[in-house]
């Protein structure tokens, strides 16, 4: 199936492309086919803002359109950055590193988890929602060079996400596990067609 990924975010997108592409479908990002729209994020969930872009999208793309909405929830500070950690603070990932460690300082509970709604709308309407997590710990600094946005901060066993190879983040991640629930579910409902 080709379908339109609607993100703007590179990280997110190679993300994306990568696991979908193993699971067989050919993955064009919103700014390949020319749409510049950016859609306000104004649910108060992951999925709502998930479906919200995937929606819009969608519309303007006439493909299959899949709309990631994901972020760092932190129970020390109950549940934030959660919905908003890509406006966390003003600027770039490491500005949002630094803000969220300045935030933690003093705070023994480390707890965290890296939470993703995929939303998928087809070219008839039909929309899938499905949700994604991955419990880990908060490190109290950057480790590790690649990944992108909250990752270098986000340990899982003994490792930093941004530690991980592409393979092995896919296989426990979040959004890994979003997609593998999307494709469980797609081929659900192609079987009962």
């Amino acid at each position: 199936m080709r379908i339109c990924a609607a993100t703007g975010n590179a990280g997110k997108l190679r993300e994306l492309r990568r696991i979908l592409e193993a699971q067989g479908h050919e993955v064009v990002s919103q700014k390949e086919l020319g749409i510049t729209i950016e859609p306000d994020e104004t649910g108060t969930t992951f999925e709502a803002n998930a479906l919200i872009k995937a929606e819009t999208i969608c519309k303007a793309s006439g493909l299959p359109t899949i709309a990631d909405d994901s972020g760092l929830c932190v129970d020390a500070l109950g549940g934030a950055p959660g919905i908003r950690s890509a406006r966390y603070c003003e600027g770039t990932d490491a500005d949002r590193n630094a803000f969220l460690l300045k935030n933690m300082e003093g705070k023994e509970d480390r707890a965290c988890r890296f939470v993703c709604a995929i939303a998928c709308v087809l070219a008839d309407g039909e929309t899938v929602t499905v949700r994604g997590e991955c419990e880990g710990e908060l490190l109290h600094e950057n480790h590790g060079a690649g990944g992108f946005g909250y990752d270098p901060l986000f340990m899982v066993g003994e490792r930093s996400f941004a530690e991980l190879d592409g393979a092995e983040k896919d296989a426990i991640s979040h959004r890994g596990r979003a997609l593998a629930a999307l494709y469980e579910k797609m081929k659900s409902r192609k079987e009962e067609e």
